[in-house]
């Protein structure tokens, strides 16, 4: 009988979404026979709710990232059914999430695979109360795990790093339950590709130095000014901004005046982030958990701007301690560190070198071989 896996994510960010997407692709590739179902749980909730959820998060990264980094310490602590406000949290997420309950209540799955912590709690809450038998996964989406991610019963925890499955084993998840895998990125990202075949679909020339910045899936942060600190770096460069669905934001940067000694071109929304990633010696980017772990399965360097505090600021802290990423302070000094790297050649390839050990870039199969194979797993 074929292997019925529902993935379960929630669109708050675009990360999360692009893990279920990609162990979503690799339980197809790995077992097609298998029916598969991928849904963003805020998709069954009302306005108000995914609003304040999914909405008030990218509000919260634009114009109080500070806020968002309070709050993200402040819950990073065990979970407790004793505490009122984790009960009273709970308590809202299931009466607005009812259809997501009726749902796994109804539709027969031998097992759950979660990329963000919101179905986790669901699910767990259900198994607790024996109102659900399914066994569920949790893959993490960040280099350092946080108390969000601990649901128990939870059959299966992937983490990024060895140090984020030791701080689950701290709140009580057992060692077993653990598996250091990498964060699932697109299965495309574990095939060899070709540099020079790269440039030529993405019609650069690769004379000189790629830097691709990135603005995240939904484009957010100060994006014309730190490509405006691009441009003035005096070493020739050939530039690829991608501004993700922030539309607005990429018509302005089309404006921007272009130095005759730099190349450039600007990108909305693009699903060829794995060739360009390939031909990248420097992504210049927000430390995301997905966009790091593709710039590692691909051996980029990373420049590190503006990282949100809490998660961001977390994943910043391993890849400067693994040597695979300078961080620029402020967008003022982006120019000069930038030159100083692009003038130290040695340095540049050891963090790709860095960067390329650091990649797991078969994470995504490694969750869909063990979801497959589960309980024989």
């Amino acid at each position: 009988m074929a292997k019925r896996v529902l993935v379960l994510s929630a669109s708050v960010g675009a990360g999360h979404l692009r893990a279920a997407q990609a162990v979503e692709l690799a339980l197809r590739e790995l077992d097609p026979s298998a029916v598969v179902k991928s849904m963003d749980v805020l998709g069954l909730t009302n306005a108000a709710f995914r609003r304040v959820y999914g909405k008030a998060y990218l509000d919260l990264v634009n114009k109080a990232p500070h806020v968002l980094g309070y709050f993200y310490d402040l819950l990073d602590r065990p979970p407790s059914s004793r505490r009122k406000s984790d009960r009273l949290r709970l308590t809202v997420e299931k009466l607005n999430l009812r259809p997501l309950l009726r749902f796994l209540r109804d539709e027969p799955w031998d097992i759950i695979v979660n990329t963000h912590f919101l179905p986790a709690e669901m699910i767990a809450s259900l198994r607790r109360r024996g109102e659900l038998t399914t066994p569920q996964f949790t893959a993490t989406t960040d280099f350092e795990t946080h108390r969000l991610w601990v649901n128990q019963p939870c059959d299966r925890y992937f983490t990024a790093t060895d140090e984020g499955a030791v701080y689950l084993q701290h709140w009580g998840v057992p060692a077993t339950a653990t598996t250091v895998s990498g964060i699932p990125i697109h299965p495309v990202f574990s095939r060899p590709t070709d540099r020079a075949a790269c440039l030529e679909r993405q019609r650069l020339t690769g004379d000189r130095p790629v830097l691709i910045q990135l603005a995240g899936g939904f484009g957010v942060g100060p994006i014309e000014a730190i490509y405006r600190a691009v441009l003035a770096i005096e070493v020739p460069l050939e530039i690829v901004v991608v501004a993700g669905r922030n539309e607005e934001a990429r018509r302005e940067l089309e404006q921007v005046e272009v130095p005759s000694r730099h190349r450039a071109k600007t990108l909305g929304f693009t699903d060829q982030m794995d060739e360009l990633m390939a031909v990248a010696d420097i992504v210049l980017s927000k430390p995301g958990g997905l966009t790091t772990s593709e710039a590692l399965a691909r051996g980029a360097a990373m420049a590190i701007v503006n990282p949100t505090p809490g998660q961001e600021s977390r994943n910043s802290d391993f890849l400067l301690e693994n040597g695979a990423a300078i961080k620029l302070s402020n967008i003022a000094t982006l120019p000069h560190k930038l030159t100083q790297l692009l003038g130290e050649p040695e340095r540049l390839a050891q963090l790709k070198a860095n960067s390329r050990r650091l990649g797991k870039p078969q994470a995504a199969f490694e969750v869909a071989r063990r979801a497959l194979e589960w309980p024989r797993d």
